[in-house]
């Protein structure tokens, strides 16, 4: 007997699945040394955020921005290589260094789009000709402390559309919720934490002055995230995500004149995500 509970004690410590959820072993199998790749669509929601904008004769902050995300319609550009980047996206790369643990590499391709027009408080100083080509800022030139103004399209365009970018690393923790009684099929809790730089391309006009600007390292990002993952095939799996992110951009552009002017904003957002994969 004595024997026998040695025997079985070393059969289960061998075992490589771990989950909080079976305390029994129920894959043959280990994913440590697994690669895991997957591409698939996103969907976000952002909070309300402060913006400052600063350059020659001003420095003014417009406080609980509204934005959303722009979503692209359902069409084949979701399946022509060629357009494949243009809906919110996110991309992948990971490794699993045990069993239920990975690391990864990522993109996430957001899209911010401030809601014009709207009404916010404004604070700050605002010349009557700003930025390095003395563009006129009419009757909003002033001093501010908290007034409501109206933000039209005349005076401001905001987005990061192009996007809303975050380079990021993660580690990643997996816990079996159930198995199929051949191990191949299954469903998974993933959960994560990660961090990583916000490099976003954005598309801004202040007073009628700006561009599309080019992309930048403008500030960094952390994110926590939870979803499941379901194994169609031992290799192949769907996956949902949800992911909670706060974000600090110190070095937004804006005008063109970036030695000049720029912008600051720290934005928290929810991302969920649908995915597909493949692991080797």
């Amino acid at each position: 007997m004595q024997a026998q509970e040695t025997q079985t004690s070393s059969v289960n410590k061998n075992r490589p699945s771990r989950s909080l959820f079976n305390p029994e072993h129920k894959r043959n199998f280990s994913r440590k040394g697994d690669f895991f790749f997957h591409w698939g669509y996103n969907h976000s929601w952002f909070d309300k955020s402060d913006i400052r904008f600063q350059g020659p004769n001003y420095d003014f902050t417009l406080h609980d921005v509204v934005a959303h995300d722009r979503q692209s319609k359902l069409s084949w550009a979701y399946l022509n290589p060629g357009l494949v980047t243009v809906p919110q996206y996110n991309i992948r790369v990971g490794y699993f260094i045990k069993d239920n643990y990975s690391i990864s590499i990522g993109w996430d391709h957001m899209k911010y789009v401030m809601d014009i027009p709207q009404r916010v408080s404004i604070s700050g100083h605002i010349g009557a000709n700003i930025t390095p080509e003395n563009v006129s800022t009419g009757a909003l030139a002033g001093d501010y402390n908290g007034q409501t103004i109206d933000v039209k399209d005349n005076i401001l365009t905001f987005e990061h559309t192009d996007g809303f970018n975050y380079a990021n690393i993660e580690v990643e923790r997996y816990d079996d919720i159930w198995v199929a009684p051949g191990g191949n099929t299954s469903l998974t809790l993933e959960t994560g934490l990660g961090g990583g730089l916000m490099v976003p391309r954005s598309d801004v006009r202040l007073f009628g002055l700006g561009r599309n600007n080019h992309w930048n390292i403008s500030g960094y990002g952390i994110s926590a995230k939870i979803g499941l993952k379901f194994y169609i095939w031992k290799h192949v799996y769907l996956q949902n995500t949800t992911k909670l992110g706060a974000t600090n951009l110190t070095q937004i552009h804006t005008t063109g004149w970036d030695e000049y002017d720029k912008a600051s904003q720290k934005i928290n957002y929810v991302e969920n995500m649908w995915l597909l994969g493949v692991q080797f």
